[in-house]
């Protein structure tokens, strides 16, 4: 069991699904938002008020529902497991309103656009470890025209992942935890 760790939504217990998800834990949520949140103050930016994330490769939920509980009006969540997903709607219809969320059964390498109604302050991406279409990913989000000046991708993945982004995105922060990377990247001007 895992449990929010900030907002108004704190200390809720968010269920998980042994042995298929890997969920970010709470050590790791707190910093990841600790940055969001500070690359929003020294950018004067607003990322939560009226604003979206988005949660590729959900799982759990716990990063978009984190999002949700410290003030994000709207989470978009996608997820492919069956039993994973039946999870994922579980935590967000225990936790959040349900204004606050859309759940996709959904492979993201497979669909053609995201598609949201507010601007996006943040998309997560956190596949498991042996995924290795980031190509495509980038490609889909690129082509939805979801990206603001200032939305940032959070990707979480094996310290030894290489990915190709130099075309396409730039890194504003990396954090290693243990075997895990954290990336956080915008998209080049």
């Amino acid at each position: 069991m895992i449990y929010i760790s900030g907002g108004k939504y704190k200390k809720r217990k968010i269920e998980v699904e042994a042995n298929i998800v890997r969920p970010t834990s709470s050590s790791k949520r707190e910093s990841i938002f600790s940055i969001l949140e500070s690359f929003a103050i020294k950018s004067s930016l607003e990322i939560y008020n009226n604003k979206c994330f988005v949660d590729l490769f959900a799982g759990t939920g716990a990063l978009g529902i984190e999002a949700i509980s410290r003030g994000g009006s709207i989470a978009y969540f996608y997820e492919i497991n069956n039993q994973v997903y039946k999870t994922l709607i579980k935590n967000c219809n225990t936790i959040c309103k349900s204004n606050e969320f859309y759940i996709y059964k959904k492979d993201v390498t497979q669909i053609k656009k995201i598609e949201i109604t507010l601007p996006c302050s943040a998309i997560f991406l956190d596949p498991p470890y042996k995924f290795d279409n980031f190509d495509k990913i980038f490609d889909i989000i690129l082509q939805s025209n979801i990206l603001e000046k200032d939305t940032v991708l959070i990707i979480e993945t094996d310290i030894n992942k290489n990915l190709n982004i130099a075309n396409k995105f730039k890194i504003i922060n990396e954090k290693i935890y243990g075997i895990t990377k954290i990336l956080f990247l915008k998209k080049l001007d």
